[in-house]
């Protein structure tokens, strides 16, 4: 199979225009148009409905996007690990979800890298379904994930633990509630697809509760962004404790207790199983496993 067509044939899905692929890979569009047409010859199928609006992938065309994303990171991996060997450089390419890349792990690559210089490190900040699906991808090599999730295709090692607290900014709530009053809270909730969010319901079905019974106001992608609405009064959050430590301590919010519920995101490294480790990686995992790792988090 020619990786350029199939690169033409992903570049021109993603941007759902052959105009705009074109421009892209620096094609004119009927030179675009001719490499998907021989990558349709090569495999026998046809890939792609045109129509004013755009492109459509057809049923074969949609098993080969699959394909298409997995291969070409592959590809590039090879490059990129090939030209690191001829430079004698060093990558780590790792996946977290937000709960912990938007505030711990920034600080544990800051002091792994006082002591690997020689390291470049990308770090990609997603919720743990999709660092999951990036690790079987292979766009990235070790993933920082809460461990409420198995399969088969990883190794999951778990690294630490942290209490997920119940805050709020806002007056005249009281500083313990039972579980029933729960329901009646405007909360503010992480997408379907968060570790955060999976462990909330978990520990809340235990107890009959589920998410459709709660009073949930909107969903968020990111836990920055739901500790922002929550500090600017727009509702209550459940919000990892090493997030909202400095928060908790100047006052900007409380946390509320619930009486018989005590909610604990264990977080796990993860990477690919029967796959080769390359040195740095092996040590990053150890590092990340350690004592000094070097999780931002401050003692008040």
């Amino acid at each position: 199979m020619n990786i350029d067509y199939l690169k033409a044939f992903y570049t021109t899905v993603k941007s759902n225009s052959i105009s705009k692929a074109a421009k892209k890979l620096h094609l004119t569009q009927p030179g675009l148009s001719m490499q998907i047409q021989s990558l349709e010859r090569e495999l026998q199928v046809s890939l792609l409905n045109r129509s004013n609006r755009g492109v459509e992938l057809t049923e074969a065309g949609k098993i080969v996007f699959n394909y298409s994303d997995t291969i070409l990171s592959l590809k590039d991996n090879l490059e990129r690990d090939l030209e690191n060997l001829k430079t004698n450089k060093r990558q780590l390419s790792i996946g977290a979800c937000k709960a912990i890349g938007e505030y711990a792990l920034p600080c544990s690559i800051y002091v792994y890298k006082q002591d690997n210089e020689n390291v470049d490190i990308n770090l990609q900040i997603s919720n743990t379904k999709d660092v999951i699906q990036n690790l079987i991808n292979r766009t990235v090599n070790i993933g920082i994930i809460h461990s409420n999730v198995e399969s088969p295709q990883l190794n999951i090692q778990k690294i630490t633990s942290d209490n997920l607290v119940l805050v709020t900014s806002l007056p005249l709530v009281k500083d313990k509630i039972s579980i029933s009053e729960l329901i009646n809270l405007p909360l503010i909730f992480r997408e379907k697809g968060s570790g955060t969010r999976y462990t909330i319901e978990e520990d809340l079905n235990k107890h009959g509760i589920s998410s459709n019974d709660l009073n949930i106001v909107y969903e968020l992608n990111s836990m920055e962004a739901i500790k922002s609405s929550v500090i600017a009064g727009k509702g209550m959050a459940f919000i990892p404790e090493m997030s909202v430590k400095r928060e908790l301590y100047n006052g900007t919010l409380k946390e509320i207790v619930i009486e018989e519920l005590q909610i604990v995101s264990d977080f796990s490294v993860a990477y690919m199983k029967n796959t080769e480790l390359s040195p740095c990686e092996r040590d990053f995992i150890k590092f990340i496993k350690s004592s000094k790792r070097g999780f931002c988090q401050e003692d008040f």
